[in-house]
Order: structure tokens, then sequence, then C-alpha cells
């Protein structure tokens, strides 16, 4: 636990524990405990006398306390009655500085070192870029010669402010964070008041941070109302400056005599668990929509994580747990990184309204579950997603959460299965003797001791196991979509554009996610972080953005038939839940026209043209695109393709090659592009002999004369 003194507690839960007349330390320890039956914070108690005590100008100090600097000399209330657990529980939702609801000009400060290290930075977990002092920054930073700085927000509403949460400055170069601040509040951004501790009447001074990246939250003694909040940097980091990231948690009040414009309402109108899910409440979820929906759903695991939490995938179609002929699987994978959880929640909720609006009898929807298979895999990595719903979604920070229990990011886990084809694509050994798909595993990924995280393996099999044509992979902390490669092809290239043969249909794919996106289609937002994804229609290619070894996207493409990009969708990765109703409508309509990409292209089905049974394994090769594709087991396949004439090949081990040309036209498909294959003569001797039958004496001689040449 991290030791707070009294005045940082509840204010309903330091009333409960005020001494009565006559009352002594171990009648309060036993009221303490009486309390722990009511409240999930459990208390340790600590009386002392209480004393004035001015603090001054601090001298340094050694680790594993960091050195500050202090600005004027403040006074601090010395009653420090009260441990508080380190889990405080905020009693407001955040007013919205990580996830953009707070605009710029809402924010303000005293001074700012530079643009790039204005007000408009103090956000909490924005992030810089690589190099500091460019236009994107990871702070609010104050002048030097500041000896009074200041933080200030507008909420532009009557506001019950009840806590702050703070960071340092986000940089790989600087170390600089604030050690201590007060609060003040107004109404008129002229005349204000500060947050007082309630035991002595005096200024509040909160104990603020000790490095730069972990929130570290204070709620007020007692929560005002007012318009503006202010935090005024007290102490900082010696050597340091003044800088912080901050959120501010806050509740709206009614506003009776309409003074001011209405707030905008967090909503949607469809009635759906809007809430966050850790793993049992994930699990009891999938449960009741399978109860609720079962004629078109089925709730199945593809294996376990490290930690043995099964991997729940739910399946949505009109005859779920059966591969039909001509009938598309699709995936939405999320979770990844178990810190970014919108995309767990958004999943959840997806499978909640295609069930309902199954009910309902929505066209769509019925036309979605009755012409494809989706599979929707809300947690990737269920343990990693359990220590960030601990830590609460304003205090997991950046990074808690992200790798998987064994520290292993997933997303990097992947086979690279890009530098092999590369490789033989630069010696001229593609396609003819090695194939541009379909790429085997590595032997060394195989091998026992591989360093392979259990999740990953799970996704790998499941892959192999079920004929995917489309997926997307949902991340959080931006809000662009990005395609593959993933991987830059120019070995240590940090970044480099890096297009796969298919890049007009990753294009398409991506632009299609993102057109859709009523976040991302938002003219008036501004950056999350360091780039603006906006001015090129928030698509990027993701080695283009920062290359990725490893990942599930090339892999995906490289292993398998399956496309798939990576969403972004949004800047902040854990939202408050109060922002999930706004994040379903802004992903919403984006989720089913992505699935509705399917239908983009080509299908049909491989036959032999004397049986007419399907061909399993049958390629399909597209002329001008080094990229092919195979048939399923029962000789059905799918080729996305952008609209244009094509040139297709189908072929399969033991018949003829065909070709033909095949129209992809602007209207809604597939377009039907289907194969019959007739064997060739060496395949017909096979299956005789195969089957025991006596070979033509004419046969038999034509036979012996060809070993004869070739003796």
């Amino acid at each position: 636990m991290l030791p707070l003194p009294a005045q940082y507690l509840p204010f309903s839960l330091m009333r409960k524990l005020r001494p009565e007349p006559g009352e002594g330390e171990k009648e309060v320890q036993a009221k303490a405990l009486r309390l722990r039956g009511t409240s999930e914070q459990h208390v340790r108690i600590r009386i002392i006398k209480k004393k004035k005590i001015i603090m001054k100008k601090r001298k340094k100090l050694t680790r594993p306390t960091p050195p500050v600097t202090a600005g004027p000399p403040v006074t601090t209330n010395p009653a420090k009655a009260l441990d508080l657990p380190e889990k405080q529980e905020p009693g407001c939702p955040p007013l919205g500085l990580e996830s953009l609801r707070v605009t710029d000009s809402q924010l303000e400060a005293s001074s700012s070192q530079s643009f790039g290290l204005g007000p408009h930075r103090g956000r909490l977990n924005i992030q810089s870029g690589l190099e500091d002092g460019d236009l994107y920054d990871g702070a609010w930073c104050a002048e030097e010669q500041d000896s009074e700085p200041w933080f200030q927000v507008d909420a532009r509403h009557p506001t019950r402010f009840s806590g702050v949460i703070t960071q340092g400055r986000n940089s790989i170069w600087r170390y600089d964070w604030v050690t201590s601040y007060k609060v003040q509040f107004s109404n008129d951004s002229r005349t204000w008041w500060g947050s007082r501790n309630r035991s002595s009447g005096m200024d509040a001074v909160f104990p603020a941070n000790s490095d730069p990246e972990t929130p570290v939250l204070n709620l007020l003694p007692e929560p005002q109302v007012a318009r503006f909040i202010r935090l005024l940097p007290q102490t900082w980091l010696q050597g340091g400056a003044s800088c912080l990231r901050a959120e501010i948690l806050a509740c709206p009040v009614s506003d009776p005599n309409s003074l001011f414009p209405e707030a905008p309402v967090l909503g949607s109108p469809d009635p759906l668990d809007f809430r966050h899910h850790n793993y049992k409440a994930m699990r009891k979820l999938m449960k009741e929509v399978n109860e609720q929906c079962p004629n078109i759903t089925r709730v199945y695991s593809i294996g376990k994580s490290h930690q043995g939490l099964k991997l729940y995938v739910m399946e949505m179609s009109d005859q779920p747990g059966e591969h039909e002929l001509g009938e598309p699987e699709v995936r939405y994978v999320a979770g990844m990184h178990g810190n970014e959880a919108l995309g767990r929640e958004l999943l959840l909720l997806l499978m909640q309204f295609l069930c309902r609006e199954f009910l309902r009898g929505d066209p769509r929807v019925t036309r979605l579950l009755t012409e494809m298979r989706i599979h929707l895999l809300p947690s990737m990595n269920p343990d990693g997603y359990e220590t960030a719903f601990r830590r609460g979604s304003e205090l997991v920070g950046w990074a808690e959460g992200r790798w998987n229990q064994q520290g292993i990011d997933l997303n990097h886990n992947f086979a690279d299965l890009n530098t092999p084809l590369w490789e033989a694509e630069d010696d001229g050994l593609v396609p003819d003797t090695v194939p541009n798909h379909h790429l085997p595993l590595p032997t060394y990924y195989t091998l026992p001791n591989a360093t392979v995280a259990p999740e990953t393996r799970a996704v790998i099999q499941w892959m192999e196991r079920i004929p995917f044509v489309l997926s997307a992979n949902l991340h959080g902390g931006e809000l662009v979509v990005s395609y593959p490669f993933d991987m830059t092809r120019t070995p240590w290239a940090a970044r480099e554009l890096t297009p796969t043969p298919d890049d007009a249909v990753f294009r398409w794919l991506s632009t299609v996610y993102a057109g859709t996106n009523r976040a991302m289609q938002d003219p008036d937002r501004r950056p999350c972080h360091n780039q603006d994804f906006s001015l090129h229609g928030n698509v990027i290619n993701g080695a283009d953005w920062h290359t990725v070894p490893g990942s599930m996207n090339d892999f995906s493409y490289l292993h398998t038939n399956c496309f798939e990009v990576t969403v972004e969708l949004s800047c902040d990765k854990f939202p408050h839940e109060n922002e999930l109703p706004q994040e379903w409508e802004n992903n919403k309509d984006a989720l089913l026209t992505y699935l509705e990409q399917v239908r983009m292209g080509i299908a049909g089905v491989v036959r032999d043209k004397d049986t007419e049974l399907g061909i399993a394994d049958a390629v399909i090769a597209v002329d001008g695109i080094n990229h092919d594709v195979t048939t399923a087991w029962g000789g059905d396949y799918w080729r996305l393709l952008t609209p244009g004439d094509y040139m297709v090949t189908a072929s399969a081990e033991g018949y003829h090659t065909v070709t033909r040309s095949c129209r992809v036209t602007f209207e809604e498909g597939p377009m039907p592009c289907n194969f019959h294959l007739t064997k060739t003569p060496k395949q017909r001797l096979r299956e005789l002999l195969a089957a025991g039958a006596k070979v033509p004496p004419d046969l038999r001689r034509r036979l012996e004369r060809l070993r004869g040449q070739k003796d």
C-alpha cells in the first residue's frame, strides 16, 4: 500500500472515522475495523498530535526518493492520521482530458516552455515524439523562471470536482515531474478558492509523482462545485522542470437557471451492457448471449493463457459449428495488448447487438449472419487484461497489462515469415521454388524451447483450422487503421513504406473502416499524441508508421488466406465506462461495414470435372499479383480484389491448369468464378494402380519402353 495523509480520504469515510469525545486511539482503531465490513477501503489508523509544520526548501534527497525543487515555501497539514490503500475509488468519471472530450481551448497555463510543451499537452498518458523540442512533447511544462506555475481546466459548465490524477513528462531524454501541488477552483477565472484540509482549515498540499509514468490519484478532501479547476505545482524533481500530465475527475451538476450551454450527453440508443467486464463477467455475458440466441451462436475456446484462462470465441452464424460451402469465415480479435480494453468491450457489445437485432428481424444483420460465419475473440491476452482491470481505467497508465504474464508482447511473437520470403524473392526463387503464400513455420519456431506464448500458439492453430478470409485486430491508443506489411523490408529500418502485393485491397479495407468511424471522420478532432493521421485519411502502412517484426497481420497474410488490418480505436487505451456508449456509436457502423467487405472480389468452387467433387488446397493465382490463395477442404475459395478485369488461374496437383477471365464490378459481390479441372493421365494411372486395377497391355509396354529410354 502507498500511505497517504487523512485529508485525501473521501469525506464520507473521514466523517465516520472522526473521534468522538472521550475516544482514544484504540476506540478509533476498533471503529475502523467495523467499517471494513461496509467499505472496500481497508484503513490503517495512526493517531498523532496536531502541530504546525512549515516546509522549508528541501535538501537533496537520496534514492529511492528523488530530490525535488520547491517553489515558494508552503504550509502543509501535519495530521497524518490515516493511511489509504493503494487503490482509491474515484467517485466521479474523468472530465475527458485523455479522451479529448476536453478541447485544447479549455486548457490554459501560467506559462509554457514552448508550444510543444503547452497546456494542450498536459493530458494524461499523452505520448511525445522521438525528439524533444518539437510540436509534440509529452507534457505541459512551465517556464523555469515561473515562480508560481499553474495549469487550468475550464469545464465550461458547473461541475462537481472530486479528484485529480497526475503523471510526469513523457520523454526518452528528460526526467521531469511534479512532486506536490495545490488545487484551486473558480466560477469566473478571477476569484479563486483552494481545497482545504477539513481538520486544519489550511490549503491542502497533495503528493504527486515519484516517476514520470505512474498515474497518481488524489481525491479532494471535499468535492467542490465550480467551473474552473487549477493545479498549482509546489515542488518538483530537483534539476527538472514543473511538468505534468493530468486528468480531472468530475461529475456534472444541474444548471436550473440555464446559465451555461447544455453539456453534451454521451449515450447510445442500444440497450446494451455498457461496462468493463473482467474475465468472470465476460464469460457470463457470452453465456447469456448464447442462451438468448442459441440458434445463431456458439461459444468455444481455442486454448488457454499462461495463467490458465481460456481464450473464448463467440461464433455467430445461421449454422454455428460448421463451415458451409461457399460461406466465408471472418473474425475480429481484440485484447492482444491487455491494457487496450476498448476493443474487448466493442466485441462484447457487437455480439449483444447482433443477437438482439437478429431476433428483431433486422435485414442487414440477418444477411450478415446467413451469408458468413463470424468469429469474435474479445480477449487474446486475458492475463494482461486482468492486471489492467485491477488497476482501473484511469490508473493503469500507458503500458501496465500490455504484455502477457510471461512478459511477451503478443504482437511481436508470431513467426517472422517476411524475411525468408524476401530473401527468396531477392534470389529469384518465388514463386517457382518458394511459394508466395502459406509459408511454413520456421524450424526454430516449432522447437519446444522456442519463446512462443501459449496465447500465440492457440491463435496460430485457430488460423490453421478455419479458412478465414478477412480479419481485423483491434487495438487502442491512437485513431488510425494500419495495414500490412508491418515489418520494414530494409533490415533495421525504423520505418519504411513496405506494401504487400495486395496493397490496393488493404488500402480499401482500411479506408472503409476509417471512413465509417465517427471519431476518425470528425473534422474538428485534434491528433491523439504526436502524429496527425487525418492528413492521410486516417490510414497508414504499418511499416511506414513503425516496424513491427512478428506481427499477427503479416503472419496472417503470409501463412493463411486471411487479409487482416489493425484498427487503433481510441486515443485512450482504457476509456472510462461512461465513454463506452459513445465509443460504441463511433464504431458500430464501421464494425458492420468492414465485415461486409468480405463480399468484395471473386469467389467460387474448384471441382473435379469428372466427379464434381471439390478439390482441396487448389491454388488460385491472379495475374499481376504475386500472392496466391488456396481452396478450403470443400474446394471453395474467396479472393479479395478491387474492381477490375483479372486473369485467374486454378491449379492443383494431378490436374491440368485452367485459366479464365473474371470481372469484379462495383456491384455488391462477390463475383462467381468457378473452375472445373481435369485430371492428368499420370494422375489417372496413379489412381488405377492405387485401386489395384490391372494395367492394359499396350500401356504396360509403353511404360517399359519409357523406362528403357531412361536407363
